[in-house]
């Protein structure tokens, strides 16, 4: 066999589109990165103020518009900076330009001014500015909302999830960026309005102009013109810029052995690949998850033989079954479960846990829209328990938090609620998903609040999204590009998804989830390889059984099921995440870099003779080609007490006898 080399690129991200990183512009105190037309990081002496400024155009699908970007202009001065730029927005004979101006001055202030022409008839969404709040120092904190009549509201950020808009008809907001310090965001062209970003698991308040009130999509005329614009100014003796040296280093702290425990990590299937994964059979057997999510629509003439192909995964495996049922009846939900029930019987299947969605709630709602059609849930959740005796009975949704937050089950007749995510709903690129995972423990506890602490499954969830809610099905994504609601995201075969795995069950874990299952065995979600109609890179050249560098976290993540959780804490979990259990007389800590950097990790406590092994973009070709042979532990951690990760590296660390991150063939 003549082995390729993958490029670096594809190693750590699946893909050689590049990710490129904005122009940071600076004018006084505040920062900025300008990214394709828009900003990002706007931060005040390094504290962050908003996440991001961006004029987007949307079609009547919400996909949003890559403008074309021409007569860019920046002018960068001792006093602040400015921007000047043409875009250019085109799709199947409608076209929309724009002049957009951004101004930074030297006392702060900043002002970003659209103005969008109609060149022909064209349909939107949302054609405007959004603006995104980060969380952190934002999240129940004061909040005065100046209405456009002139009102203004004292309130805060909510702290749990809002399943709606918490601020309507909005024309400035204000809160406190450091103590004495406020900031102004002025907002014109239209009322604005709030809408809590967490929902989707993005790291965001987002508001965003023209309202859910107004009838969507909307044709704007051609000619018809669009003036828009977002100031900001702040108020109070700004401090004075602090003067950066080096940090040290991340830190991570480990502590005793807490009350919590390890949940049971599953492993979705699609009913597409039961065939490739009982093609892959050792692999997935050698995975060790708990349980295999199956996902059952009579939609797509799903019946005994897939059930049959799961049942023989599930005994090969030795992996318990939660079955999926998207429910069609509107009349007769009893019949149709026990129809159900009946080709598992057929199947010889067993059950530990079955849950149920109506397909009208497979769609999703916006604030004040209209449900199709679906059963009483009461009355589903009973004839759910009626066909499937002794059974554990889920309800929620198959698609996202979102939904779930809209749609509240009654928990009375539940064992559980479940919901799935994916970090790819509104934005792409690398450090945006990443960013996505410091949302999900408000997610699970807004989950406890509503549902009473019943107990809460989440998943299957991947980067990719198994489904679309917004639309008639996930994206294609043939180029093996960064998009928005794509089934297949190239990052799930690189280091990438090593490494936001890792920090997605560690937040999942701390948060107290019931159980959580990720991925798929095979295909575009998968953790195996199986050839595809889409190209990818290294993999289409290999002979022979591979993985992607997620198998191994989740190997590990699975073997862990159970355990007693150790309390691990990193000084800048943005950065790294981190995640320690018991086993036997071993303490167990894994470690993921989440940023495209090098890390410098401490790891002061930690004995010598530990032992560390790190997946990364040197022990890639071997993690991938021979993953029963791979162990992510085998060398001496030694005197330094610290080690350094390379670009989304996962490190596995032991102490006392070596371990290793799989389980024994």
């Amino acid at each position: 066999m003549v082995m390729t080399t993958p490029s670096r690129a594809v190693k750590l991200t699946g893909t050689d589109q590049p990710d490129v990183i904005g122009k940071i512009l600076k004018a006084g105190p505040i920062s900025v990165e300008f990214d394709h037309g828009n900003l990002r990081y706007i931060k005040l002496n390094g504290v962050e103020v908003l996440r991001g400024v961006a004029f987007l155009v949307r079609d009547e699908n919400w996909g949003t518009y890559t403008p074309t970007i021409s007569n860019l202009k920046i002018d960068e001065r001792k006093e602040g900076f400015s921007i000047s730029y043409h875009a250019l927005c085109t799709r199947l004979g409608q076209q929309i330009s724009y002049d957009a101006t951004i101004v930074g001055k030297g006392n702060g202030d900043l002002a970003f001014r659209a103005t969008a022409k109609a060149k022909t008839k064209f349909l939107t969404n949302r054609t405007g500015f959004v603006v995104l709040h980060p969380l952190e120092g934002v999240v129940g904190q004061a909040l005065k909302v100046e209405h456009v009549d002139g009102s203004l509201t004292n309130d805060k950020f909510p702290e749990q999830v809002n399943p709606d808009c918490p601020f309507r008809n909005i024309r400035a907001l204000s809160h406190e960026v450091v103590p004495g310090v406020w900031v102004r965001c002025q907002m014109e062209g239209d009322a604005y309005e709030m809408e809590d970003h967490r929902n989707w698991t993005d790291a965001s308040f987002k508001t965003y102009i023209r309202p859910l009130s107004k009838p969507w999509p909307y044709t704007l005329a051609a000619g018809e013109m669009l003036h828009q614009s977002v100031t900001l100014s702040f108020s109070g003796a700004l401090p004075k810029p602090s003067r950066a040296g080096k940090t040290g280093g991340v830190k991570v702290a480990i502590g005793s052995e807490t009350e919590q425990t390890m949940p049971p990590i599953g492993l979705g299937v699609p009913a597409e690949e039961v065939d490739h994964a009982l093609g892959q059979v050792d692999l997935v057997k050698f995975l060790g998850a708990k349980f295999l999510v199956f996902h059952f629509d009579p939609r797509l003439k799903h019946g005994v033989i897939e059930l049959t192909k799961c049942r023989i995964l599930s005994e090969k495996t030795r992996a318990e079954v939660a079955l999926e049922v998207v429910v069609q009846s509107l009349t007769d939900v009893a019949g149709e479960l026990a129809q159900v029930a009946q080709f598992v019987g057929r199947a010889g299947l067993k059950l530990a846990a079955v849950s149920v969605c109506p397909a009208g709630h497979l769609k999703s709602v916006l604030p004040g829209g209209v449900y199709p059609p679906a059963p009483d849930l009461e009355e589903l959740y009973r004839a759910t328990r009626a066909a499937f005796p002794g059974v554990q009975v889920g309800g929620g949704m198959f698609s996202f938090f979102t939904e779930l937050n809209r749609k509240r089950p009654p928990v009375e007749g539940l064992d559980f609620i479940t919901n799935t995510t994916s970090p790819i709903v509104h934005a792409a690129d690398d450090r945006s998903v990443m960013e996505t995972l410091a949302a999900l423990p408000w997610q699970i506890e807004t989950a406890k609040a509503f549902s009473n602490g019943t107990p809460h499954r989440v998943g299957p969830s991947g980067i990719g999204a198994r489904d679309n809610p917004h639309g008639a099905a996930a994206s294609e994504n043939p180029n093996n590009l960064r998009v928005c609601l794509a089934k297949m995201d190239p990052r799930q075969r690189g280091l990438f998804s090593a490494a936001w795995t890792l920090g997605y069950v560690a937040t999942l874990a701390r948060a107290g989830v019931a159980a959580a299952s990720m991925a798929a065995p095979t295909g575009p979600l998968g953790i195996i390889y199986r050839e595809t109609e889409y190209t990818q890179p290294f993999y289409d050249d290999l002979e022979g059984a591979s993985v992607y560098p997620v198998f191994h976290t989740l190997t590990a993540l699975a073997a862990a099921s159970g355990n007693r959780l150790l309390d691990v804490q990193t000084s800048e979990p943005a950065k790294l995440a981190c995640l320690g259990w018991t086993a036997k007389n071993d303490k167990i800590v894994m470690l993921a870099n989440l940023t495209a950097g090098e890390l410098t990790v401490g790891l002061p406590g930690v004995p010598a003779d530990a032992t560390l092994g790190v997946l990364d973009e040197n022990s890639f070709i071997s993690a991938t080609t021979k993953p029963k042979l791979f162990r992510q532990a085998g060398q001496f951690l030694g005197d330094g007490k610290q080690v350094t990760l390379r670009a989304y590296a996962v490190a596995y660390l032991a102490f006392g006898s070596p371990a290793t991150s799989g389980n024994s063939d």
